[in-house]
């Protein structure tokens, strides 16, 4: 049977499940309103940026292919009537991209950096996880791509989604998307707030990159900028920079053990995280896993 790849949030932890138990697993959904018109909706996978108003709905990301219906539920239930015009995918995974061809069925245009489609479309290997994604059905397949940066202009905000750092962070095709007025940033999974993350090397992801993303990030926002992370709990850019000086560090860490000559088994005894476990290794990835992950990229 096909498998899809299941990122769990930071409560939670990484199944690798066939279509039909993925049905099985916990769908549904809530939404918390972060300021006028502009949401988040959480729950299995990764979290959803929602801007609602005259204008329709800009959705960004859609979870796993079965919560789409409770995501749809959900937005109706925010703003009867009111159409899904957009939905922009952060990065190809399928906890963010999964319900792609529902939404497109129903009329919405998907949107992503142009590497997010191929991704899509070829699927491949992420090995960290003994995984093979298949490629998407040409439904699921964003309609429309980007190189670079482009804007939507939507119930009376600008929505900037761009492409930050050097292009290769979590992916090679991560997109952050910037709401002003509202002064809010949705990060994808280029932040995962409370946990070590994912970064997946297999499609273009780098922990050195990462940091280079999030220094960007943080270049154009502001202390109260509301941050929406691709996983965990609402934050802010004092949290951000907590999470971005962690990854740097543990990065030095390493780098420095592996010039020394350590192999990777010596530098995961040296526990180079320490400092760093008890905040940030309660997640999905526990710290010896997230070292082994990170090294061969240093």
């Amino acid at each position: 049977m096909k498998k899809f790849m299941i990122f769990a949030t930071a409560l939670g932890s990484l199944l690798i499940t066939p279509p039909l138990l993925a049905q099985e697993q916990d769908n549904k959904v809530r939404a918390k309103e972060i300021k006028d018109g502009i949401y988040v909706i959480q729950g299995r996978g990764g979290n959803i940026g929602l801007s609602v108003g005259d204008d329709g709905a800009f959705m960004i990301d859609d979870k796993f292919a079965p919560m789409a219906d409770n995501i749809k539920a959900k937005v109706a239930e925010i703003s009867p009537g009111t159409s899904i015009e957009f939905v922009l995918n952060t990065h190809w995974h399928r906890d963010h991209t999964g319900g792609n061809e529902s939404f497109h069925s129903d009329g919405s245009v998907i949107v992503s950096h142009e590497n997010v489609r191929k991704r899509l479309e070829s699927g491949g290997a992420i090995n960290f996880f003994n995984a093979e994604v298949p490629p998407a059905n040409p439904g699921a397949l964003p309609m429309i791509t980007f190189t670079k940066n482009m804007s939507f202009h939507m119930n009376g905000q600008q929505l900037d989604i761009m492409m930050v750092g050097s292009g290769h962070a979590h992916t090679d095709g991560d997109s952050v998307v910037f709401f002003s007025p509202a002064n809010i940033v949705h990060t994808g999974d280029l932040y995962f707030n409370g946990f070590y993350p994912f970064i997946d090397p297999d499609n273009g992801g780098s922990v050195t990159g990462v940091v280079e993303a999030v220094d960007e990030i943080l270049s154009k926002i502001d202390d109260d900028t509301i941050v929406i992370p691709g996983h965990g709990p609402l934050s802010n850019k004092s949290e951000l920079t907590a999470y971005r000086d962690m990854l740097s560090i543990v990065a030095e860490n390493i780098s420095s053990l592996k010039a020394e000559g350590k192999s990777v088994d010596e530098i995961i005894a040296t526990k180079p995280t320490a400092d760093f476990d008890e905040a940030w290794g309660g997640g999905f990835i526990k710290p010896d896993s997230w070292v082994k992950l990170v090294t061969p990229m240093l």
